[in-house]
């Protein structure tokens, strides 16, 4: 690496400690305030005289005639908070992080008990509750998780990888959602019940991954992840769900957060609108605003690229009355991938100048959403309108540094227009939910590439449809929940687009207590998927003709059993198998590969003829081990074993695929001391990962792109990856302003990041490719952030 480094290194260190000896010793001894509303979970009706307390201490409030409490002169620290009605369930929340400024509002919707008059005590900490209709696989992150996450540089997609099953690519500057040897792109992302096409920035079109994250977590109330037994109202998941919950504004007063990172400063706010006199509104806001300078550090260090980047995000929300209230959510992107000549280039830098595309991207979605309950407490239906749309302009030159010899190009513009109805009926012990979605898909592309020959100027405009019916018993008995469902989609562009029977796609999951007390749970589920390809794939032409009108759903067979021990409320231990079976996955004529083995790279997912004729199986086995932060400290260890093989025209040849790395390691925790000091540790291990070799020969033809070798695929692997990260968080109350100044160091003890050859063309009267060292991948990253909220 250059010079320049370890003079960065030093510097962030220096800095770092200077915070802390220099510190201000006449820090106030400020308390915070913590606050929120407590409804009924089904009227959405305010609950007048609920008591919320903190766990072991005295302090404690109860709910005005607006369910409104607040809790005032409480020590900075972290607390387990606890709601209690009678008549009702009481709920508790971990790991509430309570400051002198910046505190959210901890709200709690409670549901009625059977047994009426008498106050029930859950009997497992909230991470480890799963909604009815998704018992199995499914994971809860909190916002105090998010935030503190060692190395996540408050990247949601980071975070995520810390759970069981889940992983990142290991090459590249990339950032994929890889769970359980599935493709990045068979996970959908929904924001508040909008579905988003990217979590993303410089997303690879036609599937997700891309370097750096673009949602901003200060918003976040909390995130779901499922990876099987997905719910019937979500379509086109092949692997996982990821749906991220958005808090609501501050009602009562204004409040700002701002944020510097390893790459970026981030500002938010938010507060009432419309507020008057009164001492609360029933509309609020909460906006941010990102910018990266993540392009500054690469041109101080002379890497050859420079990631440059802007993100935006806001919600709105209003209140009618305790039964109607509407929400209006948007978030974007604005993304250059730009080149960057280094003054004294060196041969590994000549080769990333010379192979890096020129990537410009806009995204933007936004979402109006209306949410109604029905009378009595009997149901809620909630309608949502959205819009997404993607520009990819993704260039590919003969000589980068002058931006000379064009050789290919990818203008492509997507649009998806949704409308979604779901209506959800509570009965005594049961739930039914009813639903059904219309989009258009409008996808335009400009693209040529004169290595393939293939050029094309496309326009497509077609509806996708499905509907959902989910029923969930929580109590069919004693010791069994049982939940099943069914879906079908449907579009008006394949061939067999409005066969709806073919994609008929029934689901079921039970749960069973072995004892008496809940303890011990064993929990199945069994459930058919589908996933329609995606728009570049169908847009794709030759000749002037939609080539790829005949493609399949992409289907998945899930079967997924376990058992769950709680030792504790806030302990948890666990054991999964699990088995994926995969058909109608679309193969390359090309190249004969299956796309279940691309789109973790810096490319386009779909330009390509196809047919879906492959074939795929993941399997394997999960082991987890959590303690939610009940004291001073938590902790999550998982161990994955799995296989990912798939097919391409030889339906019996199956062969291990791109994300075949079969052993997975994650450990995560932390540790706080005092309210002043938390320590968290991220290390983990990722077995060997195929790769599939470069084709010499006719790469030397189509360089500075690359053909590969798909014959070849899992031959060759990576070796081992191991990485450990550790965070130092300090933090300072002072009256109405809080803060937190952070040290991450990234790679803790220098380990090698496993990387694929690298080649450089030569030349000559003899043109040859020549492998050439790549930069360091060694590096130990210090960053410093800090964290102001008033």
């Amino acid at each position: 690496m250059n010079s320049t480094v370890p003079f960065i290194k030093v510097f962030f260190l220096t800095g770092f400690l200077l915070i802390l000896v220099f510190q201000n010793s006449a820090e106030a001894q400020s308390t915070g305030t913590l606050s929120g509303y407590v409804t009924d979970a089904r009227t959405g009706e305010p609950l007048f005289g609920a008591n919320v307390g903190l766990q072991g201490t005295t302090r404690g409030a109860s709910t005005d005639d607006e369910g409104f409490y607040e809790i005032t002169n409480i020590e900075p620290g972290t607390y387990t908070v606890v709601a209690t009605f009678i008549g009702y369930e009481s709920q508790q929340r971990n790991n509430i992080n309570v400051r002198s400024a910046g505190n959210r509002d901890i709200n709690f919707e409670l549901v009625p008990s059977a047994q009426q008059l008498e106050e029930v005590v859950v009997t497992v900490s909230e991470p480890f509750v799963a909604p009815p209709e998704n018992p199995v696989s499914f994971r809860r992150l909190s916002p105090e998780e998010i935030s503190t996450y060692p190395a996540g540089n408050s990247d949601i997609a980071k975070v995520v990888q810390s759970l069981p099953g889940v992983s990142g690519s290991v090459t590249g500057f990339r950032n994929d959602v890889i769970i359980r040897g599935g493709a990045p792109n068979e996970n959908v992302y929904f924001l508040d019940g909008i579905e988003i096409p990217t979590i993303n920035h410089f997303s690879t079109q036609g599937s997700a991954g891309g370097p750096v994250g673009l949602l901003n977590v200060a918003f976040f109330d909390g995130v779901e992840l499922s990876t099987s037994a997905f719910g019937a109202s979500a379509g086109n998941a092949l692997s996982g769900v990821l749906r991220f919950n958005q808090r609501r504004g501050n009602d009562r007063e204004y409040r700002t957060n701002f944020r510097v990172g390893a790459s970026e400063a981030a500002l938010t706010t938010e507060g009432p609108l419309f507020k008057g006199d009164s001492s609360f509104s029933n509309t609020t806001f909460i906006a941010s605003v990102r910018r990266s300078y993540l392009q500054l550090l690469f041109q101080l260090i002379d890497l050859p690229f420079l990631p440059d980047y802007w993100d935006y995000q806001y919600k709105l929300d209003h209140r009618f009355n305790s039964r109607n209230q509407i929400s209006f959510v948007g978030v974007g992107s604005i993304d250059d991938f730009r080149i960057n000549v280094p003054s004294d280039i060196t041969p590994d830098q000549q080769a990333i100048l010379d192979q890096v595309p020129v990537i410009r991207q806009r995204t933007n979605t936004t979402g109006l959403t209306w949410q109604h309950r029905l009378s009595d407490g009997l149901g809620i239906t909630r309608t949502s309108l959205s819009r997404s749309w993607f520009y990819n302009d993704f260039t590919r030159f003969r000589d980068n540094e002058n931006e000379e010899g064009l050789f290919s190009q990818n203008r492509a513009r997507e649009w998806r227009k949704t409308l979604r109805n779901e209506t959800t009926f509570f009965r005594e012990r049961s739930t039914i939910s009813v639903g059904a979605s219309a989009r258009v898909n409008i996808f335009r592309n400009d693209f040529f590439d004169d290595n393939t020959g293939v050029a094309f100027d496309s326009d497509l405009t077609f509806v996708s449809y499905g509907g959902h019916f989910q029923w969930s018993s929580e109590r069919l008995s004693d010791r069994l929940d049982l939940t099943a469902g069914i879906r079908f989609d449907g579009n008006t562009f394949t061939d067999n687009g409005n066969e709806l029977y073919r994609t008929l796609s029934p689901r079921a999951a039970l749960t069973l207590n072995l004892d008496d007390v809940g303890q011990w749970k064993a929990v199945v589920s069994a459930g058919r998927y589908f996933k329609k390809p995606p728009l570049n794939l169908l847009g794709y032409q030759e000749g002037g003709e939609f080539v790829n009108r005949n493609s399949r759903y992409i289907r998945s067979d899930h079967l997924t059993g376990g058992i769950n021990f709680f030792p504790r409320p806030s302990t948890k231990l666990s054991v999964e198998g699990f088995l994926k079976l995969y058909d109608n996955y679309p193969v390359s004529i090309r190249e004969g590969v299956s796309l279940a083995n691309l789109g973790g790279g810096f490319e386009v997912l779909g330009n390509d003829a196809v047919e879906s004729a492959g074939r795929g199986r993941t399997y394997g086995v999960e082991f987890l081990t959590q303690q939610t932060l009940a004291t001073n400290y938590y902790a999550i260890l998982a161990y994955t074993l799995f296989w990912s093989e798939f097919t391409g025209f030889d339906r019996d040849l199956y062969l291990p695929s791109a994300w075949d790395s079969r052993h997975l390691l994650t450990f995560t925790g932390g540790y706080q001391i005092g309210n002043r000091w938390e320590f968290s540790l991220r290390t983990r291990l990722l077995g060997r990962t195929p790769f599939a070799p470069v084709n010499e020969d006719r790469s030397i033809e189509t360089y500075p792109a690359f053909v590969f070798d798909y014959n070849r695929l899992g031959t060759e692997r990576l070796s081992a990856f191991n990485a450990t990260d550790i965070r130092i968080d300090r933090k300072w109350n002072f009256s109405n302003v809080s803060l937190d100044v952070y040290l991450e160091i990234q790679n803790l003890f220098g380990q090698n990041t496993p990387s694929e050859p690298s080649y450089l063309l030569q030349n000559g009267n003899n043109p040859e490719l020549v492998r050439v060292d790549q930069l360091s991948e060694s590096s130990i990253l210090p960053t410093i952030g800090i964290i102001v909220d008033f």
